[in-house]
């Protein structure tokens, strides 16, 4: 019910920009093009976890990003899925080149997240993504296959170690999900990758029901993963074959 009235409000009030405030527009024209206006580029955290795929994002966690994004998941503003979705299918088209079937796995949300916020910003931004490709000609769709088996603490000031630790074997594909998992390639998406705990977690269990894993797309990442320690960018990672290797 709070969803489905926020999403009429939004289109009866006017509203401010949510990258920038400018008056009477959901999202101005130079917010959008922060968003989807240059090629997804790969990022990588420093260190990187074992076990985590290649990843694409669409832009630099900073400023009207992360204005947007952060309105979006903390404050409701539900309009947004749509222009952050196709963000992210700028993304995964790059993530997983080619013309063949997607499958679009989320990272799952905490419970308790979910329910606090009234809503799953990951997968609503994964399913305006699938559409968004469905719409250019790419046979894609969601499957929000991954739930937490077990609690969780708040990632929020854990250190990268600690949000390995707290993470690790966390997530499964419950039985019914799993058959799913192995008829197409997955497609790992989220909102925003930080440490890449988490991703490379819903990496692990996805292969852990024979599921393979094709690589990740994001929205945005922190500016420091799209470059190396030294302010070059990141050597454009290679095609896994084998699955099985760690990374």
């Amino acid at each position: 019910m709070g969803g489905w009235w926020q999403e009429i409000t939004e289109l009866v009030l006017p509203a401010d920009c949510a990258g920038c405030g400018e008056p009477r527009t959901a999202l101005c024209g130079r917010c959008r093009a922060a968003l989807s206006g240059r090629a997804a580029g790969p990022v990588r955290p420093d260190p990187v976890p074992d076990g985590l795929p290649p990843v694409r994002a669409a832009a630099p966690y900073a400023d009207e990003v992360r204005a947007v994004l952060l309105a979006h998941k903390e404050r409701g503003a539900l309009g947004l899925s749509r222009p952050l979705g196709a963000a992210l299918a700028g993304a995964a088209r790059v993530a997983a080149p080619g013309d063949g079937p997607l499958l679009l796995v989320p990272v799952p949300s905490a419970r308790r997240s979910v329910a606090a916020r009234g809503h799953d910003p990951t997968r609503r931004i994964a399913r305006s993504a699938a559409a968004e490709l469905r719409r250019a000609g790419r046979p894609a769709r969601l499957c929000a296959a991954l739930r937490q088996r077990r609690p969780v603490a708040d990632q929020s000031g854990l250190s990268a170690r600690r949000r390995l630790g707290n993470l690790m074997g966390a997530l499964e594909a419950p039985a019914p999900a799993a058959r799913w998992l192995r008829e197409a390639p997955v497609l790992l998406v989220d909102d925003l990758m930080t440490t890449g705990a988490s991703l490379a977690e819903s990496a692990r269990s996805v292969r852990a029901v024979g599921g393979q894993v094709t690589g990740a797309a994001v929205v945005a990442a922190p500016p420091t993963a799209f470059r190396g320690r030294r302010g070059r960018e990141w050597p454009q990672p290679e095609r896994f074959g084998d699955e099985r290797r760690s990374r």
